[in-house]
């Protein structure tokens, strides 16, 4: 396969999956690391693509598969779940949305006493239980393979609960600051918002100016915000009672 064919392989495997790694494609056209970079840096001087720590993503596109936004991000995501953390108290009980990054406040729970962590992630409930962490699985079906749960029945059965704290994050916030969604998740998030005392909105800095045209949440409807960049001050000014938090 000469470069042009490699190229091209790239983006027809980037098309089908709008987020790569770099290890996926190494295993996928069985070249090198090397060989792979300088394929993707060539796509990406001709505006194509943009480069991430260990992936590579297809220009002007959100929607991406829940494998690989495991590998976005993890050194920020993980700096923002271990700051969500020191919120949760013994005793509490907590939502934690299917988020990936939200997923990522479990590795820093061990320390807690009598929590109780309720959620849609199959694979969050499974972790914790293991760790001697009580954890309640809403249940239903699967709507992202191959953790995430939320239909139906996910809804019917999350009215049942209440929270003292809700830790969520979304495909982002939009250029006035609204925190945006896709349909998939809306009403669940707006229930656990709504039958949870306090809320936290973890983001990274990959997710600004979002284009999703749903508003889930203005800033004024959720307690703290929890980020690795800080919003401008003509935005955060306008949310006196929301606690803006840069990590």
């Amino acid at each position: 396969m000469n470069k042009k064919e490699r190229l091209d392989a790239i983006m027809e495997i980037m098309r089908r999956y709008k987020y790569v790694t770099v290890k996926f494609l190494t295993e996928e056209l069985h070249y090198s690391t090397a060989t792979i970079n300088r394929d993707l840096n060539s796509l990406m001087r001709q505006k194509l693509i943009t480069r991430s720590y260990g992936g590579a993503e297809l220009l002007e596109t959100k929607s991406i598969p829940l494998m690989f936004r495991y590998h976005k991000m993890k050194a920020e995501k993980n700096r923002i779940a271990k700051k969500a953390a020191e919120f949760i108290n013994d005793g509490d009980t907590i939502f934690i949305d299917g988020s990936t990054t939200a997923q990522y406040i479990g590795q820093h729970l061990f320390n807690k006493k009598n929590i109780t962590v309720i959620t849609n992630n199959i694979y969050l409930v499974s972790f914790l239980s293991e760790n001697g962490i009580d954890a309640v699985c809403l249940g239903g079906k699967i709507s992202e393979p191959p953790n995430m749960l939320c239909s139906s029945e996910t809804i019917e059965n999350l009215s049942h609960y209440t929270a003292d704290k809700f830790f969520f994050s979304t495909v982002g916030i939009n250029e006035y600051g609204d925190i945006v969604s896709s349909d998939l998740y809306f009403l669940m998030h707006r229930i656990m918002a709504k039958n949870s005392a306090e809320q936290f909105f973890l983001l990274d800095h990959g997710k600004t100016h979002c284009k999703a045209p749903k508003i889930l949440f203005s800033l004024d409807e959720i307690s703290h915000f929890i980020s690795d960049f800080a919003l401008p001050e003509n935005i955060t000014d306008k949310f006196p009672d929301t606690t803006f938090i840069t990590v």
